[in-house]
C-alpha cells in the first residue's frame, strides 16, 4: 500500500468504518511509514480534542415556555359515535390502498442501500495496490475504446482536466452480480471512482449525494444510464465534479 492509498483511508480506520481486510493493510503501512504514522496520530489528536469540546448548546428553558405558550390551543370536542365509524371506515379503506405502495418503497430503499454498499465497497477494493484501473490513459480516446466489447453499453469518458479533475483510466467492476464500467478521475490526491450501468429508465434522475463508511457518494441516472460518483472528497467539490461531468456529456451530444 503506498502513502497516497493509506492517507484516504485514514479517516476510515480512525472511525472503525474499515473492514478488517482493509484496517489491517493500513496499520501494516503505518507500522513502517513515519510519515503517515505521523498523520495518523494528528489526526487521532485532532478527533480527541473536538470529542472533549462540548460544542452543543441548550437552549434556556424560558425559551421552550415562549414558544409554548405562542402555540394555539387546541379545542377539544367530543366526536360523535357516527364520526369514529366513519374514521374507522376511512382509515381501514386508506391502509389498505397504501399498503402495497408502502412495502413497494420499502424495498426500493433497501435495494438502494445495498447496492450504495457494493458501489462503496468496490471503491475500497479499487484503492487496493493495483486495482484501480484495467486501462491506464488520460486520453479519453484511449480509454473509451476499451470498453467496447466488454460491456453491452460503454460508459461515457470525459476529459475534465482543463476542470481540475484528471482521468486516469477505466476498469470493470462488479456491482449487483453484473458488470459495470468505472472511469477513475484524480482531484488533488483524491480518486474518484465514476462507476455506469445500464437502465431501462431514459428519465432524467436529479444527483443526490449520501455518505456511507467516510465516503461521499453522488448518484443520479441520465439517458437510459445510471451513474454512482464515490470520492473521500468533500460533497461540495463531488457535486461540482457531477456538474462539470453533465454539462460535459451535455455538450458532446449537442454537438
Amino acid at each position: 500500500m503506498t502513502c497516497d492509498e493509506a492517507r484516504i483511508l485514514l479517516h476510515a480506520l480512525l472511525d472503525n468504518e474499515l473492514d478488517a481486510g482493509h484496517a489491517r493493510e493500513v496499520e501494516a503501512h503505518i507500522a513502517g511509514c513515519p510519515a503517515c504514522a505521523a498523520e495518523l496520530s494528528a489526526q487521532r489528536e485532532m478527533q480527541r480534542v473536538l470529542a472533549d469540546t462540548n460544542l452543543r448548546y441548550t437552549a434556556p428553558a424560558d425559551l421552550r415556555a415562549r414558544i409554548e405558550a405562542s402555540l394555539p390551543q387546541p379545542q377539544r370536542q367530543q366526536p360523535s359515535r357516527r364520526s369514529v365509524l366513519r374514521g374507522f371506515a376511512m382509515g381501514s379503506a386508506v391502509s389498505a390502498l397504501a399498503a402495497s405502495g408502502v412495502i413497494a418503497v420499502v424495498l426500493r430503499q433497501d435495494d438502494q442501500q445495498r447496492i450504495l454498499s457494493e458501489v462503496v465497497s468496490a471503491h475500497l477494493r479499487s484503492l487496493q495496490a493495483g486495482h484501480l484501473t484495467d486501462v491506464v490513459s488520460t486520453d479519453q480516446h484511449t480509454v473509451k475504446p476499451w470498453f467496447n466489447g466488454k460491456l453491452d453499453v460503454a460508459p461515457p469518458v470525459i476529459d475534465l482536466t482543463a476542470q481540475g479533475f484528471t482521468l486516469v483510466g477505466g476498469r470493470l467492476d462488479y456491482i449487483d452480480a453484473r458488470a459495470i464500467g468505472a472511469v477513475v478521475y484524480r482531484r488533488r490526491q483524491h480518486v474518484i471512482n465514476l462507476f455506469v450501468s445500464q437502465t431501462a429508465s431514459t428519465e432524467h434522475r436529479q444527483p443526490k449525494t449520501q455518505t456511507m463508511q467516510g465516503f461521499n457518494c453522488r448518484r443520479w441516472g441520465n439517458r437510459g444510464l445510471n451513474f454512482w460518483a464515490v470520492s473521500d472528497l468533500g460533497a461540495d467539490e463531488l457535486a461540482e465534479f457531477v456538474d462539470k461531468f453533465e454539462a460535459a456529456m451535455k455538450a458532446n451530444v449537442e454537438g
